[in-house]
């Protein structure tokens, strides 16, 4: 009783739970937004391309190099994905001041307009990275107007902003909840779970109230699987768990290593090194007859839908594209090329092994193990595809191959968004000994 009498005989407590769940709403609103905006920018891009087939090859250099030359002017915190700056906010090293480095509601606005930019040139970028760490920097705000001495931590609203990013891009809640723990926390705040999952449901339900209560991909139609689909199912997830570390330790090395001849030379040319990688973008895209360009989120469904058609080295293409974007320095994310790619080799398999009745359930094998190789976030990869594909009949199998392909991955790369933070750590504008630094809130 007496815990119960302090618990609503304090205002402090109300009045910080009514502000955090009000910023979980203003969270999941900003990634809504964010999400058509990102929209409309590709249909813009695709107007754009119906013009011509080769205004690309002027469009997406001269854009690639603009983007980077704002992000460099006016907001590098919003560079890269998104994800590995709300694990460096969450650093116990990093004070509330270096923390603005990397969340704010400035980078927020900025890395949703310049990922947008990116999606208007075309590039093959995913928005569900950036929109983590848009939200994480809605709800880091909410900290200015948090009572003095109420039970709610930077740490909990940083965890809450980034898990809801992922709930409202993916319209995935159970997703949020796993990414929290899995990728940015690794451990709840026992005291202020309850409101963190709350906070992440809420902003998701933001999602289902502007895109419906439907899955992204529809629903797939799992034909009884014969004992014969295990080879197939192996190979994709062994293909997955191979290309998807290959991909992740390129993408560190590109990224981390300035002192190759190609490092030095983008530090010192980063403008011209974007519109070269923008020029490759774009003849890529033509060869591929536009299936690199973009997110590319509408082949991966019209794969799930039977249309297994592909262009020729679809896999390798988009595999190229998707990393030159990233390297060139732009803000934009993995996740959607990377089921992209994880569904192209479901769909290679299915081919290549005759067991084109069973490509849905190959496709969301390969989606579910490349995005685990790439992030080595196995549980948070399968229960995205399972929620983006309402695949709750296939939970084991898909568990199987994002484990399988994450232990794969292990072998070749280091887990890529943690090594990606310890650069972010590293460029910090100032550097004080840790025992100088303030203990983090």
């Amino acid at each position: 009783m007496a815990s119960i009498r302090g618990d609503l005989g304090d205002w402090r407590i109300w009045a910080a739970r009514a502000l955090v769940l009000t910023f979980a709403v203003l969270a999941g609103l900003s990634v809504v937004s964010f999400t058509w905006l990102c929209d409309q920018a590709f249909l813009g891009f695709e107007r754009l391309s119906q013009q011509a087939a080769w205004l690309p090859l002027l469009w997406t250099p001269a854009c690639l190099a603009t983007l980077v030359w704002l992000t460099r002017r006016i907001a590098p915190g919003a560079a890269g994905s998104g994800i590995p700056q709300v694990m460096a906010a969450l650093s116990p090293v990093v004070d509330e001041h270096d923390r603005r480095q990397f969340v704010s509601l400035r980078l927020s606005v900025a890395k949703a307009l310049l990922t947008a930019g990116g999606l208007l040139g075309g590039l093959a970028m995913g928005r569900e990275g950036p929109s983590v760490q848009i939200a994480a920097g809605v709800m880091h705000h909410a900290r200015r107007y948090v009572p003095q001495g109420a039970p709610v931590s930077t740490h909990g609203l940083l965890v809450a902003g980034g898990a809801a990013g992922i709930a409202a891009a993916f319209n995935a809640p159970l997703a949020g909840i796993v990414f929290a723990i899995e990728e940015l926390s690794r451990r709840f705040e026992q005291r202020n779970s309850g409101l963190i999952i709350a906070a992440i449901v809420l902003a998701g339900l933001m999602a289902v109230s502007a895109f419906g209560n439907t899955t992204y991909f529809g629903v797939i139609r799992v034909p009884s699987l014969a004992p014969g689909f295990i080879v197939p199912a192996v190979l994709v997830t062994l293909a997955c768990g191979t290309l998807g570390g290959l991909f992740s330790r390129l993408l560190h090395a590109s990224l981390t290593d300035v002192g190759s001849p190609t490092g030095r030379w983008q530090s010192k040319h980063p403008v011209v090194f974007a519109g070269c990688c923008g020029l490759a973008i774009a003849v890529i895209g033509l060869v591929s007859h536009g299936a690199t360009f973009g997110s590319g989120y509408e082949y991966t469904r019209n794969l799930l839908a039977g249309h297994i058609d592909l262009p020729l080295l679809y896999v390798t293409l988009r595999f190229i594209a998707t990393w030159l974007a990233v390297w060139s320095g732009v803000p934009g994310g993995v996740f959607a090329p990377s089921l992209a790619i994880g569904a192209g080799i479901g769909t290679d398999v299915a081919v290549f092994t005759n067991h084109e009745s069973s490509a849905p359930a190959l496709i969301a094998l390969g989606m579910a193990g490349f995005l685990a190789a790439v992030t080595q976030a196995p549980l948070t990869a399968f229960i995205i595809v399972m929620e983006m594909v309402d695949g709750h009949a296939m939970v084991l199998t898909l568990m199987a191959a994002a484990l399988g392909a994450s232990l794969v991955s292990r072998w070749i790369s280091h887990p890529l968004y943690s090594s990606l933070m310890h650069a972010q750590l590293g460029r910090l504008s100032v550097s004080r000994p840790a025992e100088e630094r303030p203990p983090a809130s």
